[in-house]
């Protein structure tokens, strides 16, 4: 062979070996087509993602036991039963109301009812026998003669108290000349004032007198700014701070001025009930 044509041979030999190996693979994909052609031509199969495994940290197990419900003590479990049956029972009987069924339902009641009875029992001795726990102990008695003792001693130590109050306090009684009960309740003041030694500054709303409290002042506008729209009425002031709170309105007792005044200058009073405390310039003149 000549040697100019050996190029040209090997190029020829090149081409058969491509063609060949593309017809073949031309050939393997048509039959796919043809023995699997309901697929389609542009069908695309996604292949099937690996299962990743993913062990587990150590020492955990893979299940886990549900935690043990605490042991409940018999007497609930037998109140529960005993309460579920006697709602039941009384549900029966309302809706039908036979003798057999109310009779049954009233038997169970009475049960329950010596049950708490006999608890009663059982817990007032309990009372009598630890003063902390008895509550005719604790508070206002209930016997005449230790509430009588009890009342005196209160009625000392407010005394007391509104006497150290009256130091920087005074009481406010605003009146109208005209006004029967402004009249009545007057006296009971004027003693209040001389027994606890707190001053009380009568002001005339209309500017009229009063036989009680004859240096009473009038009015100046103070009324206006507490509203006082109802006569006779009691206010406990601090000139020093302004600080005025309402005692009562209408005729009050000496014990209910004495109660109603411990209670308003409580440490704790103007914490509960902050908007009945008021602040006014308040110059208050010498008696």
């Amino acid at each position: 062979m000549n040697s100019r044509n050996r190029p040209a041979l090997s190029l020829l030999l090149t081409f058969v070996v491509m063609f060949g190996s593309n017809s073949a693979t031309a050939q393997d994909a048509a039959s796919r087509y043809w023995a699997d052609s309901w697929r389609g031509w542009h069908f695309y199969e996604v292949p099937a993602p690996e299962e990743i495994e993913h062990p587990q940290p150590p020492g955990k197990a893979t299940t886990t036991a549900p935690p043990a419900q605490p042991s409940r003590a018999p007497e609930l479990v037998e109140f529960e039963r005993l309460q579920k049956t006697l709602e039941e029972t009384r549900n029966i009987a309302i809706m039908r109301p036979s003798e057999a069924n109310v009779r049954r339902y009233m038997e169970l009641e009475s049960q329950v009812v010596a049950r708490a009875s006999y608890f009663a029992d059982i817990a007032q001795r309990v009372a009598w026998a630890t003063p902390q726990l008895d509550p005719t102990l604790q508070g206002r008695p209930v016997n005449a003669k230790a509430l009588e003792v009890f009342d005196q001693a209160e009625l000392v130590d407010r005394s007391r108290a509104i006497a150290d109050l009256g130091k920087d306090h005074v009481l406010f009684f605003f009146y109208r000349s005209d006004c029967p009960y402004c009249h009545a309740f007057a006296p009971t003041l004027a003693a209040f004032q001389a027994r606890h030694s707190i001053q009380v500054v009568a002001i005339s709303v209309d500017g009229g007198p009063l036989p009680s409290f004859p240096n009473a002042r009038p009015d100046n506008g103070i009324a206006t700014a507490l509203k006082v729209s109802q006569v006779p009425a009691v206010f406990l002031a601090q000139p020093f701070t302004g600080k005025i709170s309402p005692i009562g309105f209408g005729v009050l007792s000496e014990s209910q001025l004495l109660e109603r005044i411990a209670t308003v200058s409580a440490p704790q009073a103007e914490a509960l009930l902050p908007t009945t405390t008021q602040g006014l310039a308040l110059p208050l003149e010498a008696p």
